[in-house]
């Protein structure tokens, strides 16, 4: 079969892993995460950069290494992109292990035409982005820099930056540009919706010899017992956390120490319990309540969420977006109550293989997990939304988890800790449906097709928007890279 043209479909370029994080260190931002580089134990020192303007040393003679000093290779209306911009892009990505076989002088320069086009037209339209909005990313930039590398000396080492405050005026650059490149994107295709008529037209125009082939898929479904700690276990942590609230009001004990010492959130325990959100952050709804109901400077009372009970201390508050520490404490389960939640799934396993009720029926009867029991029990894939999980793209610990369940079979009741810090519970997993390996079906894959024409669509408006921007924006490109072979007109024939 030939490689089909669907699988090429790409309206924002994707650059994942050491690739992306390589891209951040260099400034070509083309991504909304805030990606930070591997930093191996012994390596503390930093990235060649062959753009140095300042000859160096070859050795201790006289004698003087030769660098080509740094020119513009293009300018995009406000913006100038120099040889050194590219050439330390392609270095780093090196450094970074990245496969750069397929990744051209020409194709980088041509990403970074886009991205400043997308800036410089964002400017014009006034899509702003807020100085305190940069701020926060950087400092969050910072602060895991700091967490990986060890230091704020060691990171200004590793980056070959001479103090604190031009690191971070070279941050608030990279990301302004950044974050203003991406809400254009965001502009172009944020009212772009798709039609049942034109995912079946998008299908129609697919020869059968191209159309795409979907790896084999599993439906999952799962009933949950949570096991409820003791109200004697519950008030341990609450007078716990008042204790620490207290300790840090009277005694101006350090809440960061605390957090450090205390907190059972995996997510930011180490970083003294810190937190950066706004109202849109995907936090638990009272947590987000509690804290954007607080001044700064002051503490909450202990308040509890499905992960169990907290108190927030806002530490600074950047108009929409607050600075917070937070402690979570969870009460003990005492193995007794494990173990009755053990024993109950193991009755309903027992009941539902012998016909007495479905799967689904137990579920929505006796599952404790709101977001699945009323579905039948049915999981959903986080990265569609959609029932079905790809065999070679699931986590590994949920595949572990069914691999070896037949057809109908139930799996005895799993232990499970919750990876986001709440607590732990038991469950049983049923596979309800399994799909093999095949070629697009236009009925039984409509949600994948409908994401396909959906991308097509929205990379065609981009395209359309990209054109009529390059035609009405003043566009330069240095003799040199004339040659190019780029995707967009940028030499304007």
């Amino acid at each position: 079969m030939k490689q089909s043209r669907i699988k090429n479909l790409k309206f924002i370029p994707k650059i994942k892993g050491a690739v992306l994080a390589a891209i951040w260190c260099a400034g070509l931002a083309i991504s909304a995460q805030d990606s930070i580089p591997e930093v191996p134990d012994n390596q503390v020192e930093p990235m060649e950069n062959i753009a140095e303007a300042t000859p160096k040393k070859k050795d201790s003679t006289n004698n003087f290494k030769r660098i080509k000093l740094d020119g513009i290779a293009a300018v995009v209306g406000d913006y100038v992109i120099l040889d050194s911009d590219i050439e330390k892009t392609l270095i780093d990505l090196k450094s970074q292990g990245a496969n750069t076989a397929d990744i051209t002088r020409c194709g980088l320069l041509g990403k970074l035409m886009e991205d400043r086009l997308y800036a410089h037209q964002a400017v014009q339209d006034s899509i702003l982005v807020s100085d305190d909005e940069v701020n926060a990313t950087g400092d969050r930039q910072l602060q895991s820099l700091v967490q990986q590398i060890g230091s704020m000396d060691k990171v200004l080492k590793y980056y070959k930056k001479t103090d604190e405050a031009s690191f971070r005026e070279e941050l608030y650059k990279i990301n302004k540009l950044r974050m203003l490149s991406e809400r254009m994107q965001q502009d172009i295709i944020k009212e772009i919706e798709i039609t049942p008529e034109e995912v079946r037209q998008f299908f129609n125009k697919i020869p059968e010899d191209e159309r795409p082939v979907f790896g084999a898929e599993l439906e999952i479904a799962q009933i949950v017992k949570s096991p409820e700690p003791s109200e004697e276990e519950k008030q341990k942590v609450v007078d716990k956390l008042n204790q620490i609230k207290a300790d840090v009001e009277d005694n101006d004990a350090s809440f960061s120490v605390k957090a450090i010492l205390y907190s059972q959130d995996p997510g930011s325990k180490s970083k003294g319990g810190f937190y950066s959100i706004t109202k849109q952050t995907g936090f638990d709804k009272t947590f987000k309540d509690v804290a954007f109901s607080l001044q700064e400077g002051e503490i909450s009372e202990p308040f509890e969420t499905a992960f169990g009970y907290h108190i927030i201390f806002i530490e600074k508050i950047r108009g929409q977006e607050l600075d917070l520490r937070h402690i979570l404490i969870q009460p003990e389960i005492s193995e007794n109550a494990l173990e009755e939640a053990k024993t109950e799934l193991d009755s309903i396993r027992l009941k539902v293989m012998n016909g007495e009720f479905t799967f689904a029926e137990a579920a929505l009867n006796f599952s404790d997990e709101k977001e699945t029991k009323f579905d039948g029990g049915l999981l959903r894939n986080p990265q569609d939304f959609s029932s079905r999980f790809e065999l070679t793209k699931m986590d590994p610990a949920l595949y572990n988890q069914v691999r070896n369940l037949k057809d109908n079979e139930l799996s005895y009741p799993i232990l499970e800790q919750d990876p986001r810090g709440g607590p732990p519970k038991y469950k049983i997993l049923k596979v309800t449906n399994r799909f093999d390996e095949h070629v697009a079906d236009f009925a039984k894959d409509y949600t994948k097709i409908q994401q396909l024409a959906l991308t097509e669509k929205q990379f065609n408006a981009i395209k359309e928007w990209m054109d009529e921007h390059i035609e009405d924006t003043y566009i330069s490109v240095n003799e040199a890279n004339t040659d190019c072979d780029f995707a967009n007109n940028w030499i304007k024939e």
